[in-house]
């Protein structure tokens, strides 16, 4: 979260909202912001940390572990009209990487702009493919898989 909150300028500058959810209290949050991440980042996270006692958001995303009775850590990329584009959920000894999130969000971004779709490994200025029927068998010969790590 911590890492979100570093990157949260350039996220909000693509117009993107940010907030946590956790099955933990207000409470929790607000003693994990003052004794932890105001440590890790100046002034804590800058978004809203919301509670999901008892799992119900957790359950709509498919996230809440009933058993333990907690969210599994996750992040949804959700578009203006509350389309859920992708979704990334690891369990807590794996963390996010907060680099690839602003790739997506600029990647899903293109798309809606242009309707073209961006292969694998995607960067900004990078070339696209144009979806359509002379694409259809032709993919090998506008898009190698080395240019997924360029």
């Amino acid at each position: 979260m911590s890492a979100v909150a570093v990157k949260y300028a350039e996220l909000k500058a693509l117009g993107v909202e940010i907030f946590a959810i956790s099955t933990d209290s207000r409470f929790t949050h607000k003693i994990w912001q003052e004794e932890e991440l105001s440590k890790m980042t100046p002034g804590g996270v800058p978004f809203p940390m919301l509670s999901d006692g008892g799992g119900r958001v957790g359950t709509v995303y498919g996230v809440y572990d009933e058993d333990a009775g907690v969210d599994i850590r996750g992040r949804f990329i959700i578009d203006p009209d509350f389309v859920i584009r992708a979704m990334e959920v690891l369990t807590p000894e794996v963390g996010r990487n907060v680099s690839e999130l602003i790739r997506q969000v600029k990647a899903f971004q293109h798309v809606v702009a242009t309707g073209e779709v961006t292969p694998s490994g995607w960067q900004p200025g990078k070339p696209t493919l144009k979806p359509g029927p002379s694409l259809v068998g032709k993919v090998w010969e506008q898009w190698k898989p080395e240019m997924a790590f360029e």
